[in-house]
């Protein structure tokens, strides 16, 4: 699993935008540090009530050049309508390969419902040097993350 001090995987994506594009992580981190905040699927109560606690929050790491990205395994189309719906003025990577689930090592399952290979739900803040200096990942799908301590995480790595 990735972890704090680790060099980021690499990686490039659909993003949802609005549209669809092209995600580079190491283009984007020349912009400044990156919050990736993976959840296991669009359209779960749990999963938009976090993407909207990062909208709500979303002033606060633009104040510190941090950039926001959602990323799960969700098409580019489905996300870009999860985006509109919820009012995200935020990307969303589609990670429906599951390359970064797996390239991160956070890879979960929900036998009981037969659904398999989603993003537990993590959040990776990432310098502009590609390090990650902050790591946080639940295996409880109805946790979410601490959004003070990764808003200050994003600023240490400003």
């Amino acid at each position: 699993m990735v972890s704090e001090g680790d060099n980021v995987p690499q990686f490039t994506a659909p993003l949802a935008n609005g549209d669809v594009g092209d995600f580079s992580l190491s283009d984007a981190l020349e912009d400044g540090p990156i919050v990736l905040a993976f959840f296991p699927g669009a359209f779960t109560s749990v999963c938009s009530h976090e993407m909207n606690e990062f909208q709500d929050r979303l002033a606060n790491f633009e104040e510190i050049d941090a950039t926001v990205y959602g990323v799960s395994v969700d098409s580019p189309f489905a996300l870009n309508e999860f985006r509109e719906q919820l009012g995200l003025e935020f990307d969303l990577i589609s990670d429906s390969d599951k390359q970064l689930i797996d390239a991160y090592d956070i890879s979960m399952d929900f036998d009981s419902l037969g659904v398999n290979g989603v993003a537990k739900r993590s959040v990776f803040v990432v310098d502009t040097d590609g390090t990650v200096t902050y790591a946080w990942v639940s295996d409880d799908p109805g946790v979410e993350p601490d959004y003070d301590e990764v808003e200050a995480a994003a600023e240490d790595a400003a």
